[in-house]
């Protein structure tokens, strides 16, 4: 009886979920498409973080722990870069230029390292210049802890925002019921450092007894998509659900983000995690997919290359193996097509300088979306 009684629960949890998502998460290919891609960088193995420098050269992480400068069709290994801890979801991560690079050369990224207490690893932010193809100045901004040996669930995205803080994301690493919800703990939130990575002031937890005086919001679970809207200025960041339920959201200060006290996911046994989907004081995604399509990488379309795409959303799927573009009417997702269908998993995407999208695709290399006249 209990078992029937559980199987009808499950049923009907999974039947709403899928109904209430139906419409929203279908997702379109168009009849035809408007560009061709253009293979820009060959012979990548898992290209988990690119950036673009003023004079149009770009740097790219490979998650094995390999740092490349790409200049004038060349691609250059940058020496002294940080011991990566390689082990499942983490390796060297994401990667951004300070906005004042031209003047200050700072870079900062993201990366595991094996660093501070306990055995494995955790996520760590480290800012560095670039000489004669090296490493140096190299300083350490931010170490998540304690380490631990599971590999999943790092982060983990950088991105500015308009008055010059840094955010960055941690996931939960595999904590999902102690890590999320205590802002005592790292893991499972969006952090704000300044620049030099110091905390501010007016950080929402600072002060706090026990408090990660670093966290800006919590209740995440990994996200692998953080940008800054380039008109409102807010921080946007999409995360992977369990089964089902991976999420867009505008980070808000100090807001509470639910995982996994509310979620639109369900294990991955079928199980569910928890039947609520909402609940006072916890924030709403502005959308989610079920099913999950196992988001990573983001960015806003600014340009005006491609008809019909400015001000859209870029998210690749690594589930799918496409990139997904969302058209946006405001804060909502009123449209999703599918682009480069069955490329391969696509690990991230970038607006150049030149207003030209760039994807990062693993086993492959990086592609340039080349508009059709």
């Amino acid at each position: 009886m209990k078992k029937s009684i559980f199987l009808l629960y499950l049923f009907v949890v999974t039947l709403n979920f899928s109904c209430a998502q139906q419409s929203e998460n279908q997702v379109n290919t168009p009849s035809e498409e408007t560009f061709s891609a253009e293979l820009f960088i060959d012979e990548l193995q898992i290209p988990w973080g690119m950036a673009f420098l003023p004079d149009g050269s770009m740097l790219i992480t490979e998650k094995a722990g390999t740092l490349l400068h790409f200049k004038n069709g060349k691609k250059t290994t940058i020496s002294n870069v940080p011991a990566v801890y390689t082990r499942g979801q983490g390796g060297f991560l994401d990667i951004v230029p300070h906005p004042d690079f031209s003047n200050n050369g700072w870079i900062y990224f993201t990366y595991a390292s094996e660093e501070g207490e306990g055995k494995g690893g955790h996520t760590a932010l480290m800012r560095a210049k670039i000489r004669d193809n090296s490493l140096y100045d190299k300083e350490l901004l931010y170490k998540a802890s304690p380490n631990t040996t599971k590999g999943q669930h790092f982060g983990s995205r950088i991105t500015f925002d308009n008055a010059g803080y840094l955010y960055f994301s941690i996931g939960e690493r595999g904590a999902r019921d102690v890590n999320p919800q205590d802002i005592t703990k790292d893991g499972g939130k969006i952090y704000r450092l300044n620049d030099d990575g110091s905390i501010p002031e007016d950080n929402p937890f600072v002060g706090r007894d026990g408090a990660k005086e670093a966290i800006y919001s919590y209740g995440h679970r990994n996200p692998q998509g953080l940008v800054t809207h380039p008109e409102t200025g807010e921080i946007w960041t999409h995360e992977h659900g369990p089964k089902g339920g991976d999420e867009i959201n505008i980070i808000e200060k100090g807001a509470n983000y639910g995982w996994p006290i509310i979620t639109y996911g369900i294990n991955y046994s079928g199980t569910p995690i928890t039947d609520k989907t909402e609940m006072e004081g916890m924030m709403q995604p502005i959308h989610y997919w079920v099913p999950s399509i196992a988001p990573s990488g983001m960015a806003f379309v600014t340009s005006d290359k491609y008809k019909g795409w400015k001000g859209s959303l870029l998210a690749g799927s690594l589930s799918f193996q496409y990139l997904e573009r969302l058209t946006l009417d405001g804060n909502k997702v009123t449209n999703r097509e599918k682009l480069l269908s069955d490329m391969g998993r696509v690990r991230d995407v970038r607006q150049g300088p030149d207003g030209l999208i760039y994807v990062a695709i693993e086993g492959k290399g990086i592609y340039k979306l080349v508009p059709k006249s």
